[in-house]
This record gives C-alpha cells, sequence and structure tokens, in this order.
C-alpha cells in the first residue's frame, strides 16, 4: 500500500466506525501560545478535551501535519542520520470525547492493524501502564494478545499528563517487531533502546485530572486521544526498516538524484533535503516566512540546513524550490493547500536559497581554516558567534557540520557572545499586557454585538492582579466577565471594544477586550463607586469607534478582493489589524507594488463603495462555507458553524468581525504606505471614511505649503521642484570641476612644502575649507608626481576632524600604513595599506598627536637611512 492509500484506509475505517472526520489544523496552533509549532493531533481538540470548547460530533479521526523543530521537541539535529526521526510528519488519530473509552480504543486499534493492514499478530507487542488493570485484561482476555508479546511499563513510558495539573492518564502502546536480525529487546527491557521493536501507535486514555498536590482525581468524561506516525506504519506495511524508503519521500529522493550525477543514493544529506522541504514548503503554506525572530527563525535554519547539505552534494545552485513541485505530486491531493501556495513556497525558497547561498561558501572556507588550526577538538564559541553573525549559519548548521568531523561545539562561549550583543544592542519591540495570562475561567460570556450596543447583564466574575475578588473599588483595575455582552473581543485582527460598564453604584473604563476560554473579558478601570459581583451592569461600548472599525474592517475584505483580482490570484492574507484610526493588511508577494498597481487598487475598492453594496452577512457550516467558494484564511481556525460575510459578487470571506451594513457606508478608501515586512511578505496601511479624508486634507495642506515655499502654484510645483533639482545638479558639477582645479593648484602649491625624509617626500598638512573630495584629488596629485611619497591631509571644521593619508605603492611594507597614520591622528579610521582615512570629534591633544606624527616620521627615515648605509 502507497502512504496516500494508508491514510484514507485509516480514514475508511473510522469513519465507518462513527468517527467524523476532522481536517488537519495549520501547523501554527491557534488555541495554545505555549507550543511553537503544532505536533500532535490532539492540538487542535485541546480545548474540546477540557471541556472549553464543544463540538457537534464525539468521535474524532484525522492525519495532522505536525512540526517537530526548536522549543522543547525538537528533531532536526538527528534528521538524516536516523532512521526515524523527521522535522515534519503526518500523526493518524482516532478521538473520543466522552464517549467510548479503553474497550472500543483498543479494539479499533487491533482491528486496524490486523484486519485492515493485515499486519501479523506475532508482530506485534503491547504494552500497559503498569498499573492499569483494565487495559491489561482487555489486551490479554478480549483482544487474545500472547502474555510473551505484552509487558507492563513504569509512568515514564505509559502514563502521559497534559502538564503538571490538569488531565492525564495511562497509555498502551504497540509496537512492531522488525526481527531479530535488527538489535534490540522487547519494550521494558534493558535493550529496548535498540531498533527492533519500534512503536507505532500510542492510545492515551485521559481519565484522572491531577490538581497541585499531585492526586489524581477521576474524569466526569473519560476520553481516548491516539496518535499513529503515518511515515513509521508506512515503513511497516511497506515492509523497509527506515522511513526514507518509503514511497513518498522515494519520490522526492529521486528527483534529487536527477539533478546531478554521481551521489551515493545511501547518502544522508538526501534524507536531510527529503525531509527538509516537507517541513518548508508546509510551513510557508500556513503562513509562516523566514525571518530572524520565532518561527520564522526556525524555518530559515531548516532551509540553511537544507542548503548547506545541497552544497554537500554539489547540487547545482538553486536546487530546493525546484523540490516544491514533486512535492506537490506527492502530498498535493491530500493538502490542496499545498498545490494552491505552490507559487509563493517556490519564490521563497528561492530567494532565501540565493540570499545564504552568497555567504555559505565564506562561512565554510573560514570554518574549515579554524577547525584545521584547532589544538583541541572543539571549535570555539566566538567562531562559531561569527559564523552566525556574519555569514548566518545557525549554530545546530555549525553543530552539523562538527558532528561530522567528530568535533564539538562551544556551546557556552557562544551563548557568552550572543549575550554581549544583546547587551550591547537595545532592543526596540515593546510588548503589550499579555491578557492570555487571565486565570482559569470556566464561565462563558453571550456575546450580542453584531446587533446591540448596550445590553444589561449581571457581573459573573470580577479580577484584580489575575485573581478573583467581590469587589473592584475606585482607581483599581482588574476585569470583569458578564454573562452577556455587546462587547466584541480582540479576533481576527480587529481589536477590542472599548467602553463603559456602568452600574447603580459605580463606573468602569473598559480599555481593551479579549476573549479567554469561553469567557469575554472587558479590562480596564473603576472610574468611580465599586463595581461587585452578582451586581446587574449596563454595557455600553463606544459606539463610534465601533462604527469606524467596522468600516476599516470591511475595507481590508475589499482590499483583499482588489488584491486578487490586479495582483494575483497567489496573494495571501498573512495578517491584519483592523482599529478605529486606520488599517493594514498583509499579504504574500515579492515585490514592491508599483504606483500604478496601487492607483488601481485603490479605485477598484473606491468603484465597490460608490456601489454601495450591501453587505450580506451567512452562518452555515464550515464544510458549506468552503463549497460556496467562501475564503478561508490559512493559520486562522474556524469552529464547525462560522459566518460568511459577502459583498455581492466581488468577495466572500470566513469572519467573525464586525462591518459596515453597506460598502458606501465607508466613503473612502485611501492607501497610505506599502512597504515589505518579511521574506515574500508586503503590507499595505489604509485609512476610510472621515480619517480618509483628514489624510487626504493634510497631503494637501503639505502640497500648498511646498508650493508656497517654491513660490509657485499647486499644479505647477512638480515641474518648478524638477527644474530646481536640474539647476542644483548643475552647479554640483561646476563645484566638482572647480574643486578639481582648485585642488590640482593646490597640489602644485604644498609640492613646494614637502620635505624629505631619508628618500621619501614628506607632507602632514591643514587644508582650509577643503572637503573630502578635494582632500582625495589633492592626495592623489601628490602621490602622481612623487615616486615615494608619505602625505597626511586633515581639515577642521566645527569641532571635527577628518584625515585623509597615502602612501605611495614604492613604499608599502616599508614605511607605515596609511591606516596606522589616520589612528594616530583622529584616534580611529580605516582603509588599506597606501590609502586611508578617518574622523570624528578633534582630539583636545592634537598638538602632541601631530608632534607624536612628526616624530614617528623622522625616527622611520632615520631607521631607512641606516638600513641602506649599514
Amino acid at each position: 500500500m502507497k502512504s496516500s492509500e494508508i491514510r484514507q484506509a485509516f480514514f475508511d475505517y473510522f469513519i465507518a466506525n462513527g468517527h467524523q472526520f476532522v481536517e488537519s489544523s495549520p501547523l501554527i496552533p491557534g488555541n495554545d501560545p505555549t507550543l511553537l509549532f503544532t505536533n500532535a493531533g490532539m492540538v487542535q481538540f485541546k480545548e474540546t478535551f477540557l471541556g472549553l470548547e464543544p463540538r457537534a460530533y464525539t468521535r474524532a479521526v484525522s492525519a495532522q501535519r505536525c512540526v517537530r523543530a526548536g522549543g522543547k521537541h525538537n528533531d532536526l539535529e538527528n534528521v538524516g542520520y536516523t532512521a526515524r526521526h523527521h522535522t515534519f510528519f503526518e500523526m493518524l488519530g482516532n478521538f473520543s470525547f466522552g464517549d467510548y473509552f479503553k474497550r472500543e480504543a483498543i479494539r479499533f486499534a487491533w482491528e486496524f492493524l490486523t484486519e485492515v493492514l493485515h499486519l501479523p499478530t506475532e508482530k506485534l507487542w503491547v504494552t500497559v501502564y503498569e498499573h492499569d488493570d483494565e487495559a491489561a485484561d482487555i489486551w490479554l482476555k478480549e483482544m487474545k494478545v500472547s502474555a510473551e508479546r505484552f509487558s507492563r511499563c513504569g509512568e515514564k513510558d505509559n502514563f502521559w499528563s497534559m502538564g503538571d495539573t490538569g488531565p492525564c492518564g495511562p497509555c498502551t502502546e504497540i509496537f512492531y517487531d522488525h526481527g531479530p536480525e535488527i538489535a534490540g529487546g522487547p519494550p521494558g527491557s534493558p535493550d529496548a533502546d535498540g531498533d527492533r521493536y519500534i512503536e507505532i501507535w500510542n492510545l492515551v486514555f485521559m481519565q484522572y485530572n491531577r490538581d497541585k498536590e499531585g492526586k489524581l482525581h477521576p474524569l466526569p468524561q473519560p476520553s481516548v486521544d491516539t496518535g499513529m506516525g503515518l511515515e513509521r506504519i508506512a515503513a511497516v506495511v511497506q515492509g523497509v526498516h527506515n522511513n526514507y524508503d518509503i514511497d513518498s519521500f522515494q519520490l522526492l529522493i529521486r528527483s534529487i538524484l536527477e539533478m546531478t550525477s554521481g551521489i551515493d543514493p545511501e547518502h544522508p544529506s538526501l534524507r536531510v533535503i527529503a525531509d527538509h522541504i516537507r517541513a518548508c514548503a508546509f510551513l510557508i503554506a500556513d503562513g509562516v516566512s523566514p525571518s530572524n525572530e520565532g518561527r520564522g527563525y526556525v524555518l530559515r535554519r531548516i532551509i540553511r540546513r537544507a542548503v548547506r547539505h545541497g552544497n554537500k552534494l554539489n547540487l547545482p545552485s538553486p536546487f530546493f524550490n525546484k523540490l516544491v513541485e514533486p512535492l506537490g505530486n506527492v502530498m498535493g491531493d491530500a493538502y490542496p493547500e499545498l498545490l494552491e501556495a505552490r507559487l509563493q513556497i517556490e519564490r521563497i525558497l528561492l530567494q532565501e536559497e540565493n540570499q545564504f547561498s552568497r555567504t555559505l561558501e565564506q562561512g565554510l572556507r573560514l570554518l574549515q581554516e579554524q577547525i584545521q588550526a584547532l589544538k583541541s577538538d572543539s571549535i570555539p564559541g566566538e567562531v562559531v558567534f561569527k559564523l552566525y553573525d556574519t555569514y548566518g549559519f545557525p549554530l545546530d548548521l555549525t553543530q552539523d557540520i562538527a558532528r561530522e568531523q567528530n568535533l564539538q561545539v562551544d556551546i557556552d562561549g557562544f551563548n557568552q557572545c550572543m549575550q554581549q550583543q544583546r547587551e550591547l544592542s537595545q532592543s526596540a519591540s515593546q510588548f503589550s499586557a499579555d491578557y492570555s495570562s487571565t486565570c482559569q475561567i470556566e464561565e462563558s460570556s453571550h456575546f450580542h454585538g453584531y446587533s446591540m450596543e448596550s445590553m444589561s447583564s449581571p457581573i459573573t466574575v470580577l479580577l484584580m492582579d489575575n485573581k478573583r475578588v467581590n469587589v473592584l473599588a475606585s482607581g483599581e483595575k482588574g476585569a470583569i466577565i458578564l454573562e452577556h455582552t455587546p462587547f466584541y473581543a480582540e479576533s481576527g485582527g480587529q481589536v477590542g471594544d472599548k467602553g463603559q460598564i456602568i452600574t447603580d453604584h459605580g463606573v468602569f473604563q473598559v480599555e481593551n477586550t479579549q476573549r479567554v476560554g469561553q469567557a469575554i473579558v472587558h479590562y480596564g478601570e473603576v472610574l468611580e463607586g465599586e463595581m461587585k459581583l452578582g451586581q446587574t451592569a449596563n454595557a455600553q461600548i463606544d459606539a463610534d469607534r465601533r462604527a469606524a472599525i467596522r468600516l476599516n474592517h470591511t475595507a481590508t475584505h475589499l482590499l483583499h478582493a482588489a488584491l486578487k483580482q490586479i495582483i494575483g490570484s497567489h496573494v495571501q492574507q498573512k495578517g491584519s489589524l483592523v482599529d478605529a484610526e486606520r488599517a493594514r493588511f498583509d499579504f504574500s508577494h515579492f515585490e514592491a507594488l508599483s504606483q500604478e498597481q496601487l492607483q488601481a487598487l485603490e479605485r477598484l475598492v473606491n468603484e465597490q463603495i460608490r456601489e454601495n453594496e450591501e453587505v450580506l452577512t451567512q452562518v452555515m457550516s464550515l464544510e458549506e462555507a468552503k463549497k460556496s467558494g467562501a475564503v478561508a484564511l490559512f493559520g486562522e481556525k474556524y469552529s464547525d458553524e462560522v459566518r460568511v460575510l459577502s459583498v455581492g459578487d466581488f468577495s466572500m470571506e470566513l469572519c467573525g468581525g464586525t462591518h459596515a451594513g453597506r460598502t458606501g457606508d465607508i466613503g473612502l478608501f485611501k492607501i497610505v504606505a506599502e512597504y515589505g515586512i518579511a521574506s515574500g511578505v508586503r503590507r499595505i496601511e489604509m485609512v476610510t471614511g472621515a480619517h480618509a479624508l483628514d489624510w487626504v486634507n493634510q497631503q494637501l495642506g503639505l502640497l500648498d505649503d511646498i508650493a508656497g515655499k517654491l513660490k509657485t502654484s499647486p499644479g505647477t510645483a512638480n515641474e518648478k521642484l524638477s527644474q530646481l533639482m536640474a539647476d542644483y545638479k548643475q552647479q554640483e558639477k561646476e563645484l566638482s570641476r572647480m574643486q578639481a582645479k582648485l585642488a590640482a593648484k593646490s597640489g602644485g602649491d604644498l609640492q613646494k612644502e614637502m620635505q624629505i625624509i631619508a628618500d621619501a617626500a614628506v607632507l602632514v598638512k591643514q587644508l582650509e575649507g577643503a572637503d573630502n573630495q578635494a582632500m582625495r584629488t589633492t592626495l592623489d596629485q601628490l602621490k602622481s608626481t612623487n615616486e615615494r611619497a608619505i602625505i597626511v591631509l586633515y581639515t577642521i571644521d566645527s569641532g571635527k576632524i577628518n584625515v585623509i593619508a597615502g602612501i605611495t605603492k614604492s613604499l608599502v611594507g616599508q614605511a607605515p600604513s596609511a591606516a596606522s597614520l589616520v589612528k594616530l591622528l583622529c584616534g580611529k579610521g580605516g582603509g588599506r595599506e597606501d590609502m586611508a582615512q578617518g574622523g570624528g570629534p578633534c582630539p583636545d591633544d592634537l598638538d602632541s598627536r601631530l608632534a607624536e606624527l612628526a616624530m614617528l616620521l623622522q625616527d622611520w627615515g632615520k631607521s631607512r637611512v641606516t638600513d641602506r648605509n649599514p
């Protein structure tokens, strides 16, 4: 069976057994800020397991795309060198949310393996938690598993927990025995780390809740979470011991081998590249862009590791982006988003490879030089840091190279260099309050803000300093949760509402609104009186602010549709911010938009505004929405039931935000900025309505001001400015000609001031009123008229000194270098042996420095005479 057939057989079996098929969630977790990437099938169901997100079904089946690279779960350094480590893999899973439990879960797993995949029972080994007698009895007595192929293991191997506290429970694991010809003992034995017995399926039984004291309490609705790696089970079914020998990997490896000749088909670099193209392509498709921080840096590290291994194989550069097409052939049917984003993926990979290739060779040369000069088996931390800082080598890439040559890396030294760099640089980023850190909240809120701007509701929770309280007094900052609220919680790029919550005894100013679990949390401060738990309050949003936000949000939808029409269908939304004053929209594209494209976007959006189309909202199932052609955003988490916002035939998107009633309400749309924010990601900033009119008037006022200073009208200001610029350039040319003429004359005059030291003409001279170009011209003039000369020229202006020095080529290696002469006079500078320049604040001890310079040149002259007349 092919990998794709195994995946489909898994779906078919569990759907036939009452499970709801659920698509893979994106690699960027939408519900867990502690996770860098989605790394297991249960991640998208976490809120459901915790009872915070009810679903319309109690049984589910999925194939979850996962990445383990960076953070706690990091397999990167082992990829390519072992049979089963991957940065990207697919996790097949079936789940029960308070429905079936151990008996059915075990039966499903055993039936699928033995009756659907036809694995021989004598090849399977089962483990259970040492105290889980119930699971043991099901396996041994009901499933008739041989006691000789069964073992009990401790908590380390067979007990799962979500964290130090919370849901947890025992698990049972199924292993495949690859045979006695492969080293390794059965699970639970001293030799269990060998490769003979390979875990293929883990069934977790969530039946307890662990409290802070470590005590276990039975859960009211026990659940099941299972996971089986597709690559591992495919290797078993296809009769190979190495995951990289399965069909999906072999097609990629063959594509790499076709790029050049003479490569050993077992070379580990082939496996590295085949693995990494999967991770990189899916990360980019899910909205990650290469950068120097967070998820983007992990992606960049993986790309650069792949490029380095391509370099090892002497693959013609660029090569990495060419693997996107064969990857699409292998996995595009299961993951159509891979095909939709193909152009974007290829262009980002091409850009990243070209960028890194420019420094890769230099960095490798430096590293080899350092390795050859080593007096120990460890590469110094400062060398590793230089490779990182100057040549773009991630730490793990250098470690990779070191391991190939049986060397260690001084990680402590590298970290010290990193820390020193951090201390020298000031961080430009400021972080807003972390609203996600609010204490565990089980209450829920009902949102009525689509149709209401104010309403009454009881106060169900009061919070201060992340703790529940009964009263918030005047001047105290905290948070309020209401049973019903018109306040929109920040989501989908739209900021949270502001406003007031008023009771008979106090007024609470809401500064931000966020969603925590199923609750809508209003953050702010008590302006007067006090707020008490249980009181009835009147919640009033800032209606004018909300109205401006609605206009901007609808405008982003119109812009998104316009971008797809004018720039291309490859455009995908990568992010947005919708506020009252303005909005910004991030999208995938590789180059700056031209003025013509920006104007075309504005025209098209404003046409839709003038059409005054009704903005319609429909609630439907996610499946129906996708079938209708509604645009779903990569990386966004959607519930089973979604809101679809449409503007005529022009735009249709899934969106839970608040919007204008008709496009005409927007009034005016104006783009105020367009720029790049990451590799392959552009940003447009825009204003609408009254804010757009204010911006236009501000620009017109600025134009009037410029025209006034040019003593012309706004209509002819550009022509007048162009003429002034042309005149200025002509005057610059004339000035340069005159300075060159003056410098030539000065050179002739200064020739008379040169003194002979030994056999060289020497001059140290301050030039009055000369700029850098004039000094350079004078220096060249003097060097050209003297076969052997040492020249130092300087100017002083407004407390600053500029120095230029030169020696003729005949004295290079014999006289003091030009750079040393500049440094002596002004303290800093740089250049070559024969020419250097520098500048800065004029030293207080300039006279003594000039005297020291004169003494240096005299001493050099004496030594030169002595050397010539021994």
